[in-house]
């Protein structure tokens, strides 16, 4: 699909205009807007839903049950605003995930969600001793790691035979959505691009030869761009979901690259900073990067490229500590987090409760919480947990910066994080880097619903339908503190790497200890 040229259809001047749909599905909730076509929130709706973890690493969807659900649930609440007057729809969804399907792309099984599930990790390592390491990421532009879809693919062949035999065809949350949709086998060659090592980044397009190796008698989805029409409604969809059939609709994508498009991250050195449940950095790049400890993918549009970073764990910390203090609002938390020093008083989190992503790639990390003493309290805690995200967003953008050899030119924060302020400020406190708040805080679904614009040919890919509203700046009294205690985080881990990996082994399977490991009886505290 070229966007060259693309010829933007004047908006008619009558009452009723144009509505696009965007709808994005995410780890704990969906969320949809109805659009106009210069950017207008007409309605807006949400529903939560659980993710189900059958197993310590295992992080799992039910593609009917929450995805589809989710979807129809939305349409149900804005379409009676919008009658017939839907003229394209936009999907993104948390990805790059599995879901297997048969030949008629029905699922065979729960999707195996994104870089979270970490079950994977032999198949990660077999991988990369079998194509070798430096070749994956001079071909793909990434790593191998729990991100990637391939080593999911080859998990499933060796432990779920009896469904592995069915698989015909693999979706993910936006190309599921929009499989229903349509009936239609397509996949978006960002989503695809994170489908590590079955996509050639550098060629853009399917790397068949490694893929019939891991995936053989699976046949890869035809390729399209997310604005791309890639099919329309089919009568049987609008019955489900009451969208008018025949609507328009486009290959969507993954959500944070969704996200980045609502607030106009498109340019090298432009960077959105998404405080979700996890944390993810994505910055517009003029090329591939290939830099083993972060992810090099095609951008939204032909010929564009990120990088990108993510933390596994972000907001999933704060839900969970909210949780052990009986629900205590988060309003109260941010405010006693507030009233605690910069630093909390000596505290320093290792975020790892879900092991680690970029820059570190390890399932097996695991959380820490070093320096406490008995005159620490909840807020002490709480702010300690906001710090260490922060001190991961550094590692990350100071990687981004070292393999790109420029610091970011422009920083956007987005997701529901930045609401009460404390957080996007310790974040530039910790990191010394101002960040843009944009006016416009819909999320990924205001980015899929642009997609759908660009796509019906009511907006051209240079449209910037959100403008900032606000700025954080660092507080430079904070920096010599925060250095300090950045430090000790960049250590901690190095310090405590094998622990951690013994640990994480212990909870993952009842195995018996290495025998290394076992304390002799001599060594072993009397009684």
């Amino acid at each position: 699909m070229r966007f060259a040229g693309h010829r933007v259809r004047r908006l008619r001047s009558r009452a009723l205009i144009d509505l696009l749909l965007g709808v994005d599905v995410g780890t704990s909730s969906s969320k949809a807007l109805l659009v106009t076509p210069d950017g207008g929130v007409v309605a807006r709706a949400a529903c939560g839903h659980r993710t189900s973890m059958p197993r310590p690493g295992w992080f799992e969807h039910d593609a009917e049950l929450v995805w589809w659900a989710d979807f129809a649930r939305l349409c149900a609440q804005l379409l009676p605003q919008a009658g017939d007057r839907v003229a394209g729809v936009g999907v993104s969804g948390i990805g790059p995930c599995l879901l297997p399907a048969d030949e008629d792309l029905r699922p065979l099984r729960p999707a195996i969600l994104y870089g979270v599930d970490t079950r994977a990790t032999r198949e990660i390592e077999e991988l990369a001793q079998q194509y070798g390491e430096t070749a994956i990421l001079e071909r793909c532009g990434s790593p191998l790691s729990s991100q990637a879809v391939g080593p999911k693919l080859a998990w499933l062949r060796r432990h779920e035979p009896d469904i592995w035999r069915r698989t015909r065809r693999f979706l993910m949350a936006n190309s599921y959505i929009v499989s229903r949709l349509t009936g239609e086998y397509v996949l978006d060659h960002h989503s695809a691009s994170q489908a590590v090592p079955l996509y050639d980044l550098r060629r853009g397009g399917w790397n068949r030869e490694w893929a019939a190796e891991i995936a053989p008698g699976v046949e890869l989805p035809r390729l399209a761009w997310p604005a791309e029409v890639v099919g329309r409604v089919t009568p049987a969809a609008a019955a489900e979901t009451g969208l008018p059939a025949g609507t328009p609709v486009v290959a969507g994508t993954i959500d944070a690259w969704a996200e980045a498009l609502s607030v106009g991250v498109t340019a090298p050195g432009d960077v959105m900073l998404m405080y979700g449940t996890t944390m993810f950095i994505v910055e517009g790049a003029g090329r591939p990067l290939a830099d083993p400890r972060l992810w090099s993918t095609c951008g939204v549009f032909p010929g564009s490229f990120t990088t990108a970073a993510g933390m596994a764990t972000s907001g999933a910390l704060t839900a969970w500590f909210r949780g052990l203090t009986g629900d205590l609002s988060f309003e109260n938390l941010l405010a006693e987090a507030a009233a605690t020093p910069a630093g909390a008083d000596g505290l320093v989190v290792l975020p790892y409760f879900a092991g680690e992503r970029t820059p570190l790639f390890d399932p097996r990390a695991r959380g820490a919480v070093l320096g406490l003493t008995l005159s620490h309290g909840r807020g002490h805690l709480y702010r300690a947990l906001l710090e260490g995200t922060a001190y991961g967003v550094r590692h990350n953008l100071e990687t981004i910066a070292e393999a790109s050899s420029s610091a970011p030119a422009r920083v956007v924060a987005v997701g529901g994080g930045t609401q009460g302020g404390l957080w996007t400020q310790i974040v530039s406190d910790v990191t010394g880097q101002a960040q843009e708040l944009p006016r416009e805080l819909a999320g990924a679904g205001y980015g899929d619903a642009l997609l759908a614009a660009v796509g019906a040919g009511l907006a051209g890919p240079d449209a910037r339908w959100n403008k900032p509203a606000g700025r954080v700046e660092p507080n430079p009294a904070h920096a010599d503190r925060y250095g300090v205690l950045y430090g000790v985080y960049r250590d901690l881990y190095r310090h405590t790497r094998e622990e951690a990996h013994l640990l994480a082994d212990l909870q993952s399977t009842p195995a018996p200890i290495p025998p290394d490991r076992v304390p002799r009886p001599d060594t072993l505290a009397p009684r």
